[in-house]
């Protein structure tokens, strides 16, 4: 049994969702402490419970320490099967990383997997419904992954309520070679408002327009049903002739309609200055399902916690070595040989 201290790294809830995932995957039993004890409220939220229980259900995991704010964790996974199953954070916690926790696993299941998740699909701290609609899963697909995602309804911090949901298809996985991002195609900004003034989206586009220097026909507002309480999402999407990056800003209570929109644009900015083909978001996200498969090469921005912690989360399972170098001041090339083949 491996045991790994969940307070390394970037201590939050990656390393608990990547070793679940690695554990299924591997079949190796392991207990982690110390869960997200440098955060403000450690051990298990309500997503990181769901995570758990998510995954226990796809594996026939046998689990000790499964309940909110615990700080430790035991997981011991049987089998991987495809199934058709629901699961409600019961807040606005991220859907995406409840997803992220069982994906790859049912990526390698013997039977195609229909999830359905209710929780937060736009919220701070988590990649939005679009990060993973059009840069994460196409990526997956031309490694040969069929997942096919659909937003039933949005759920905003903090009332949550949106529904996400994710069909699997077993597959075996190629080599990823994404080290040249290719000429920028399309650049789009979009700001969706939920149970707001419509002049909040506005705004918000106006400093696209004039930070980014994009046109009218490179703005979108989308105003969607506002039964689940207000909500405020601002996303930019720079679609590459090989890759497609999406940055995002959410809106809070204090929070200015500008500020929200520079939480996007200024990230994206940054990428713009570099020759990396992938953002640091997609970066980490990338290595597992690289590992699943025949491994491969991507570039990108300069390594981040959450980067680091998924080599070391993946080392800790798999051994082996995930190679870092340097391509220039602003690139970094990360290198990878499949080890789940």
């Amino acid at each position: 049994m491996i045991v790994i201290d969940g307070s390394t790294g970037e201590g939050g809830g990656q390393i608990l969702r990547s070793a679940l995932a690695l554990s299924i995957l591997t079949r190796t039993a392991f207990r982690m402490e110390r869960i997200r004890a440098g955060r403000e409220k450690p051990g298990l939220l309500k997503q990181h419970l769901t995570a758990v229980r998510a995954a226990q259900e796809v594996s026939g995991a046998d689990v000790t320490g499964a309940e909110l704010g615990s700080r430790e964790l035991t997981f011991k996974p049987r089998t991987v099967q495809g199934r058709e199953a629901r699961f409600d954070i019961g807040s606005a916690g991220s859907t995406t990383l409840v997803l992220q926790a069982v994906l790859p696993a049912l990526m390698r299941a013997t039977t195609p997997s229909t999830l359905t998740i209710e929780g937060g699909t736009h919220n701070p701290s988590s990649p939005p419904f679009e990060f993973l609609s059009r840069s994460l899963v196409p990526l997956l697909a031309r490694m040969g992954g069929k997942i096919e995602l659909t937003l039933e309804r949005p759920g905003f911090y903090p009332a949550g309520g949106g529904i996400l949901r994710a069909h699997v298809e077993p597959s075996p996985l190629d080599a990823l070679e994404l080290e040249e991002r290719g000429p920028l195609v399309r650049r789009r900004a979009i700001a969706i408002v939920s149970g707001l003034p419509p002049a909040v989206a506005e705004r918000e586009l106006r400093v696209a327009r004039d930070r980014l220097g994009l046109s009218r026909d490179e703005i979108e507002k989308q105003e969607v049903s506002a039964d689940r309480g207000p909500g405020n999402a601002f996303l930019v999407v720079l679609e590459f002739k090989n890759v497609t990056i999406v940055t995002s800003g959410f809106g809070e209570r204090g929070v200015r309609a500008e500020e929200v929109a520079e939480q996007a644009i200024g990230p994206a900015m940054r990428f713009l200055e570099t020759k990396a083909a992938v953002c640091e978001h997609l970066a980490d996200q990338l290595l597992l399902p690289m590992a699943m498969g025949r491994g491969g090469v991507i570039s990108t921005t300069e390594p981040s916690a959450h980067l680091t912690t998924q080599i070391e989360t993946l080392k800790l399972f798999l051994g082996g070595e995930v190679e870092v170098d340097t391509a220039d001041e602003k690139t970094y090339t990360v290198t990878m040989r499949g080890a789940l083949v």
